[in-house]
């Protein structure tokens, strides 16, 4: 079984920070890419930035220059530092996981976080 649990989540007025913290645990034999997506009240979930093992990132342009992707291999754990953030930042945020299992033949699968609440309010 493979875990993802995020932590760092809530209400922030504009303008403010919040840094997102995911941990996977469980039977990894390797973790691809990790990344962080959101959902915000009736629109579909999008990507909000991605990064791979190698530490090669990618972000929406919607966020660009105001969030920071990062990760501690050793640690499983990929982190989102969220700054100047804006009202319509308003979202769950869900972490996101490509791993492979420690069994053989370690195949290649995707996961999900429960995700945590942000809400950008004055």
């Amino acid at each position: 079984q493979v875990q993802l649990v995020e932590s760092g989540g809530g209400l922030v007025q504009p303008g403010g920070s919040l840094r997102l913290s995911c941990a996977a645990s469980g039977s990894i034999f390797s973790i691809n890419v990790m990344g962080w997506y959101r959902q915000a009240p009736g629109k579909q979930r999008e990507l909000v930035a991605a990064i791979t093992s190698g530490g090669s990132t990618n972000y929406a342009d919607s966020v660009k220059g105001r969030f920071t992707i990062s990760r501690d291999n050793a640690k499983s754990t990929v982190y989102l530092q969220m700054n100047s953030l804006k009202p319509e930042d308003t979202a769950v945020y869900y972490c996101n996981a490509d791993l492979r299992g420690s069994s053989w033949p370690h195949t290649l699968t995707t996961h999900w976080g429960q995700g945590t609440p942000v809400t950008v309010s004055s």
